[in-house]
Formats: C-alpha cells, sequence, structure tokens
C-alpha cells in the first residue's frame, strides 16, 4: 500500500475518533510513524470492541493492515475475535501515544 492510500486511510480513522471518542489525533504522523500509528488503531479497537461499534472496529483495522509490518487483515481480525478486552496499557502499545501527549504539554 502507498503512502497516500495510508494517509486516506488515517484521516478517515482520525474523524471518526474524533466524532466518537473526542480524540484529536496526527493524521501525518499517524501515517508515518508505525508504533504511533500502532498505538492509535489499538486505542480505536479498544473503544470499539468496549462499545460495540462495529464500523470504528473496521476502520482501525483497515488502518492497522495498511502499516509496514503489519499482519494480514485476516490474521488482524482473528486476533480481535480470540483477544476481546486486550490490555490497552500493555507494553509497547501506548508507549509513542504517551510520548506524543506529553510533548504537547
Amino acid at each position: 500500500m502507498n503512502d497516500s492510500e495510508r494517509v486516506a486511510i488515517a484521516a478517515h480513522l482520525h474523524v471518526a475518533l474524533r466524532r466518537k471518542t473526542g480524540r484529536v489525533t496526527d493524521t501525518e504522523w499517524m501515517a508515518s510513524d508505525t508504533s504511533y500509528g500502532q498505538a492509535m488503531a489499538q486505542f480505536a479497537l479498544n473503544h470499539a470492541r468496549s462499545n460495540q461499534d462495529a464500523e470504528l472496529e473496521r476502520l482501525a483495522l483497515r488502518f492497522a493492515a495498511s502499516l509496514p509490518g503489519a499482519v494480514a487483515p485476516a490474521a488482524a481480525v482473528a486476533a480481535v475475535a480470540a483477544d476481546p478486552v486486550a490490555d490497552p496499557a500493555a507494553p509497547g502499545l501506548l508507549a509513542s501515544a504517551k510520548r506524543y501527549v506529553g510533548g504537547l504539554r
């Protein structure tokens, strides 16, 4: 997948996160920084699972699959089904996001 397609998917995820969670993301950084992108995809998946939001889950999985080194979409869907309550504070998942938020303050 090329960069412009990844940015477009990130923009869709950004809009959904803003509308559904109030979370503001950096679309360009989300598309270019794999760790931040994975953290935002994980955040979106956790929110989608806890609120049973199929649209947000679909966008998060699509974005996660577009990231370099991402697992295949079918494997990502199976992982979500196998682990319905993932720990959002798992090491490495939100480290980039925490650094980003901390840098804004």
